[in-house]
Order: structure tokens, then sequence, then C-alpha cells
């Protein structure tokens, strides 16, 4: 009966002789498993379309009809409807299912991955044969195929279940796996010399019901009553992605997706998946590290003398002179620790958990908010104006491009380049590096009739844009291109916020960085998205603020290379790879004083230039929570102990104080949280009842702002005609030392390339292959020119952090845009 007093209508029906309560259009299998019945299946997937391969889910259906053997996956429920999951003939068309499947599959069920979890072991003791009348040869091929760096194919178990490549057609965008052949040779494989080179293979093997699919760094390494799980939050993008993190042996051996509805649907990218592996490393820090000398190098020590070593280097210093660089690997409450440390007890605001490739706290924290949710809205619009989310933010990507394929959302690029999301945008506006303000400012003019050129995008197609937004709009906000300055970007999302029901989603890129913006590491913020001049309860929990506004990292990095700073503090920061501008991070690292590092494994940054090196605790080795990019909080939970002598972040900040005098007043994370909420008007829901409420999606963090900038159009200077203007683009994989240390990942990061406009090599007389110089003010880097008609014409896009060639080595951070030129080599 339809329900007339609810927004959604209701049907009734009867399930083995239970009446329930279903949605109008729920499947029925959902509905059935909703109110408690289990009905099996193996090609069914909730976060996919379904098929109706397998079979296994026929069930007995009356619709007034007469009962029918149907596929619940396939039926949608309908008033009246009469299902029987327990009849003779659905038994006997399970039974039959089972038993075709097992004609060819082969029973080594001992030797296989899958084996103790595998539904078709369960389904087939639950509802199968019991014996097979199959006494032919089975089909046998090569096995394992190698079909990726990371995923193994065992084509002889395969039930043709068609997850694998739906995942990889529908969701991914990836049709790099597909069924081949026909008939009893009909198997899953990729095409010759095309590996399965995705993002998000990972997913195919947690999707895979048997044991076809197996990814290389589980492989063998655990069964699955041999290990322990908790479920806890991914820390290599600011996504928050929910996973079970597994132990065997006191050792990670494998992450899952969890299907949080609110944030990654059960989706991972492998950076995600398999960045556990760096975490493992025979690399990792395992003790203190003193330099004795500029000359000498890194020798373990004690943590009393690594420890009396930093406290000899703040101990009656300049508050002015000292500046904490990083946090964004921290979970929230070592970062609260770590601001009151610096802010509290040291009396520093150099502080900055961004490494100059983000955006001003003021305007992430100002802006009004929008959740992954309100960005996937249907019929909704989404304005991308920041970086690729396919490469920085993987599960992002999968959210917008099924909101965009499948519910009817618009997508508007505003990138400097093609991104993973131009294929499915409606509108793909690619502005001259340095002019995306001004590219915004005629969106917005053009929504009110007047249609002008600008940022090299001609006036039809900023129109034909402008007519395109419609229904509320979501902003997905950060920095494209680390070539330039945020002030285009800036400038273009206060255009933008001027829209009707306009709302901004952050891509900011690095693990928890907004949560250490709600942590105050940021010039001029306190805990809570307070300032400086409304500290309120944080000066009195506290006793003292900085009086006055600090340095972000580019301004503490140029006080250090000019004699202005004496300590130095990274926190899980690798200047000379990660800050723009290589030539500034060196000469500052180079002429600081002191610099102090705490890491979990070295980088260049610690092994050329710290003078102390403190462990410490990865996200599995420690308990708190983690941030998302939306605002929500969820458990980044403790699974193993830390190796050697590694602690928690904030236990090092606790001793630090402690050696200089003060008291954080902290024992635990607990302790922590507690005091975070009595300070922090932003965490004041973050109690421990709210946290074990929805272990899954978390809570979602609101109020407390900051007032956003003020709008000022930002201008980029004219370059000659030589010149090109340089756009530095985040990859998925790159040198980055978490990256180089998964076995997994260490070989994906892609050689440096630079890729130009066709019309551009006219110009400069050379041919896709080319090798060539790229020379700016600061320095130079030699690559193979390739062409690319999503690049602005007059535009050169190299990848940033590239192995070998990092394109920090052009960047000037004083300037608004960079540019170079493009010589024969």
């Amino acid at each position: 009966m339809t329900d007339t007093h609810s927004d959604v209508s209701t049907v009734s029906v009867t399930i083995d002789g239970v009446e329930i309560q279903a949605e109008a259009g729920e499947l029925l299998i959902d509905a059935a498993e909703r109110t408690g019945t289990y009905i099996p299946r193996f090609c069914y997937h909730s976060r996919m379309k379904p098929v109706g391969m397998c079979r296994m889910c026929l069930v007995e259906v009356d619709t007034g009809r007469g009962p029918a053997l149907q596929p619940s996956c396939m039926i949608p429920v309908a008033e009246g409807m009469v299902v029987d999951t327990e009849s003779d003939a659905t038994k006997k068309a399970q039974d039959g299912v089972l038993e075709f499947l097992l004609i060819n599959h082969p029973l080594d069920c001992p030797v296989c991955d899958k084996g103790g979890e595998c539904p078709l072991q369960d389904q087939t003791m639950a509802y199968g044969p019991g014996e097979s009348r199959f006494v032919e040869e089975k089909r046998h091929f090569e096995k394992p195929l190698p079909i990726s760096d990371t995923v193994y194919l065992d084509r002889e178990r395969c039930i043709l279940c068609d997850r694998c490549t739906r995942f990889a057609d529908d969701v991914a965008g990836d049709t790099l796996i597909h069924f081949m052949d026909r008939g009893n040779n009909t198997q899953v494989n990729t095409f010759p010399d095309e590996p399965f080179a995705s993002y998000f293979s990972g997913n195919t093997v947690q999707i895979c019901p048997v044991g076809a699919l197996t990814a290389k760094p589980y492989r063998f390494k655990a069964r699955p009553w041999d290990l322990e799980e908790t479920v806890s939050t991914a820390w290599t993008d600011s996504v928050g992605s929910r996973v079970t993190v597994q132990s065997s042996r006191n050792r990670v051996v494998r992450l899952l997706g969890v299907d949080s509805d609110a944030v990654n649907w059960g989706w991972l990218s492998d950076k995600e998946r398999f960045g556990f592996e760096a975490l493992n490393a025979d690399a990792r820090l395992t003790s203190p590290l003193v330099r004795g000398g500029s000359d000498e190098d890194l020798t373990p020590t004690g943590w009393a003398t690594a420890l009396s070593r930093i406290t000899e280097a703040l101990a009656d210093i300049d508050p002015a002179r000292v500046g904490v660089v990083g946090g964004a690997r921290l979970t929230n409450e070592s970062q609260y620790a770590w601001t009151k440390l610096a802010k509290g007890v040291i009396g520093t605001d150099n502080v900055d958990a961004q490494l100059g490739d983000g955006l001003p706290a003021e305007v992430v924290l100002g802006l009004p908010r929008a959740t992954i949710a309100d960005a996937c809205r249907p019929g909704g619009t989404v304005i991308l104006l920041g970086p690729d989310p396919k490469e920085d933010l993987g599960a992002l990507f999968l959210r917008l491009r099924h909101a965009v394929v499948n519910d009817g959302t618009t997508l508007i690029e505003l990138t400097p380049a093609r991104t993973g999301l131009s294929p499915i945008a409606a509108h793909s506006l690619h502005p001259k590096p340095g002019e995306v303000g001004q590219l915004a400012h005629a969106l917005v003019a053009a929504r009110g009739g007047t249609s002008i050129e600008a940022a090299g995008v001609s006036a039809g197609a900023i129109a034909d844009a402008a007519k395109a937004i419609s229904g509320p709009v979501t902003v997905v906000l950060g920095r494209a291109s680390t070539a330039e300055s945020a002030d285009a970007v800036v400038d273009a999302a206060l255009a933008l916020g001027s829209i009707d029901r306009v709302g901004f989603l952050s891509a900011l890129r690095r693990g928890n960085v907004h949560g250490a913006l709600d942590a105050g590491m940021a010039p001029g913020l306190l805990p809570g998205r307070r300032t400086l001049t409304d500290a309120g309860p944080v000066v009195d929990a506290w006793g003292s603020v900085p009086a006055a506004s600090g340095m972000d990292t580019a301004a503490m990095l140029s006080a250090a290379a000019g004699g202005s700073l004496d300590v130095l503090v990274l926190l899980g920061a690798d200047p000379l790879a990660d800050f723009p501008d290589r030539d500034l991070a060196q000469r500052a690292l180079a002429e600081v004083g002191t610099v102090i590092a705490i890491e979990t494994l070295a980088n260049a940054s610690t092994t050329g230039y710290a003078d102390v090196v403190l462990p410490a605790a990865a996200p599995t080795e420690s308990a708190g929570t983690f941030t998302n990019l939306e605002g929500r909080v969820s458990v980044s939970a403790q699974k193993v102990t830390p190796p050697g002598t590694a602690r928690a972040d904030w236990q090092i900040a606790a001793e630090i104080a402690d050696r200089l005098g003060g008291d954080l007043g902290v024992d635990s994370v607990e302790s922590i949280r507690a005091e975070m909420a009595a300070v922090s008007d932003v965490h004041a829901a973050l109690t421990e009842e709210a946290l074990a409420a929805d272990p899954v999606d978390g809570v979602l963090l609101s109020g407390g702002s900051v007032p956003p900038p003020t709008a000022s159009e930002s201008l980029a200077p004219t370059n000659d005609a030589y010149s090109l203007r340089l756009v530095a683009t985040r990859r998925m994989y790159d040198n980055g030392t978490m990256v180089q240390a998964c076995p997994a990942s260490a070989g994906l990061a892609a050689a440096v390339q630079v890729r130009l406009h066709p019309s551009d090599f006219a110009k400069l007389g050379v041919e896709a292959g080319t090798l060539v110089k790229i020379v700016s003010g600061k320095g130079e880097l030699m690559a193979p020119i390739a062409v690319d008609p999503g690049v602005p014409m007059g535009s050169a896009v190299v990848p940033a952090n590239a192995p070998d060639a990092n394109a920090n080595r052009l960047i000037d951070v004083t300037t608004p845009v960079t540019d170079v030129r493009v010589e024969r080599a």
C-alpha cells in the first residue's frame, strides 16, 4: 500500500510469508536483505547496475499471475508481490546454478587466496548440490596472469559474474578489462599489450566473488582466520575513505574499502589500498637520529639525547625565529598537541600545515562549505576549479563520475589542462595559467547576459557554460598547478561565490590537512577556526597565544634563507620535493640554524639537512581521528605497534613541552579530544559517544568560520612571444617518499614529459618525442615533448615531483606565474 504520509512511496510485499514495507522502485534483492532475508548472489553489487548474469538470485515471484522464477536483482518490488525464497523450485534453481558454475571451477580452495572468505565456497555449502556429476577434464589456462603491476588473474577460477568488467567500464571509466571469446572459451582478460593500468584496479580484487583476481601485495601473505581487523580511515589523501585495516602477527597485510554512504561507497584508489606497504618498509625510522656536525651523517641515539638537543635549540629563543612546517600527516589529536606546543608553549605563530601548494586558510574555512553528497546531488552543477580529482583524490573522482554519468549532474571545468573528468564534462574551459580569476568573473558576467572573451577562452564557450549552470552549485576548489600563485584561484573562488545556492568542497590534497586547519595549524588561526584576536576559551586553557600573525611556509623558508629563522621543525614534510620552489627550500634548509624532523620515513630534506630526527608512529600505529575534505571526522584506529621506539606525534609534543617547562595537560587521545571539545565550538560535537554511534560515516563538523578575504582581481603578467607559461600538475604516482616506499607503486611513477598544444609545435620547430630543455629563471630540466590538444595554447604542462625531474626546479614562488623557454637539447 502507498504511504501517503511519507515523502517516499512504499509498497507491501510478502517474503516467505512475512509482509514487509519496501520503497517503491527498490530492487527485490535489496528489500529482502534490508528486512532480514538474504538471497544468494554473485554478479549483483549494490553500487553497480544489475545485469542478471549469474542467476544465483532466482526466487519464485508471484505478481498476481502465478509464481515464476525471476532474478531478484532485476525485479523492482510491486504492491501485493508474493515472494518465496525457500520453495522447492527456488532451491532446485540455485542447486543447478552452482552445479554448472563448478563444472569448470577448480576445487583448489586450500591454495586459493580467496579460501575462507569466498562467496562461492559459502554458497556451495549452503545452497549447492553437495557433489558433482561432472567427470570430464576441466578447462585450464596459464596461471597466474599478471594483468597489471598489482593484479593477478587466474582465469580458470572466473565464474563470469561481470563484476570486474562492470566496475572498470561503469564506475572507473577505464575500459581495460573485458569478456573475450565465446561459449566454453569465454574468459576475462585485457587487450594484448594493454595492461589493466587503472588507478582503481584493486577494487576489482575486493569485489571478485571468487579467487580469479588477486592482489600481489596480499597474495599468499595470510589466511582470513589469521587476520585481526579494525575499521579505520585511509590517510594518503584528504577524502578520508573508510577502510578495514587487517593485520597478521603485528604487521598490516591488507586494506579493504568500507561502504560509507557519505564518503567512498567502498571504493579506494590503489594508492590508498596499497599504501600500507610503506609503513612496513625496511627503511622505517625506528630510533632517534642526531647529526654531530654539518659534515657528519645522522647517527642513531637515544630519546634522551635527541630531546636534549631539541630542548637546547628551543630554550630561551625568540618565538618569531621558530617555524613549524607540515602536520597534515598527523591525527587531529596530534595536530592539536603540536599547535598547543608551538603557539601556547613556544609562542610562535609560524605554523603551516600546507607546503605552499594549497590555499589560504581563510578561503578554505571562510567560504560556505559543501559535502560530497552536495556535490553529487542529482540535477546539480559541479564547477571544477582545482586539480584533477583522478590524479589527486581518487575516491572523490569515482563519486563525481557516478553523479555525472548516472544522476544528471552537470560538470563544468575551469582547469588549466584536461583532467580525468574531461570526457564527461558538459563544458571544459581551459584558461591561460594565472588567469582563471578573469575566466570566473566572465562566467559570472555571462549569467547576467554579458559575454566577453577571457583568459584565452572564447565568449561563446563562456556563454554556453554559463547557461548550463542550474540547480545548487558546488565548486570543487583547490590548486590545479603549483606553478601559479594561489591569488588567481582565490579571485576565481570569490567571483563564483556570488552564484545563488553555491557551496565549496575543498580539494586540498594532503592527508589530514583539513584537520590541521581546524586545529589551528595555519598563521593567525587557533583551534576551532578562531583567529588570534578572537582566542576566547583557547587562551583560557593555554594561558597565552601569539600576539601577531606569523608566517606561512613560503615566508618561513624565505626568512630561513635570509638568516632570520633559527629553528625549523618539519612535521612529516619534505620541502625539497614538495615545496613548489626547490631553490628556495634548499637555501632555507642550508642556512637555518637547526632543523628538527618528526618522520616515519627518511626523505631528502631529513637526510640532507636535519640535525635531529625523531621516529613517529604511522597512521595504523597510533589512535586518533581524521578530518576529511568536507569536515567529516572519522576514527583513525591503531592496529599494530610502532617499530622500534617510534612514538605517537602527540606524545612527542607533550614530552618536548614538558622539557621546555610547559605542560600540555594531556595523557591520552581521549583527553585531547575532551580539551578540543571544550575550547572549540567546531569540535564540540566530537564526543566519544558520537564517534561510537556512527563508526562508518563519522561525525560531520559544523559551525565556526573565519572571514573570507576581500575580492581583488588577479592579473598575470603578459609573457613574450618566445615563452610558454608553465603548468605543474600532480599525478597519482610520483617520486614522493611514501609512494617510492611501496613496492606496489614504486615503479608506477611515469617519467617526466612536457605537453604542449599542437599549435605551439610549429613555433618551436620540433616534433613529438624530441628531447628538449625547459629553462626558467630558476633552473632547467630535460624532458621529451608530447602533443596534447587539452593544453591551452602558449602553455607547457609538466608533472610535479616526477622522478629525477621535479618541476619545482623551474618555479619561482615570488611571481604569480612561471614562464619557461623550450629549447632543443
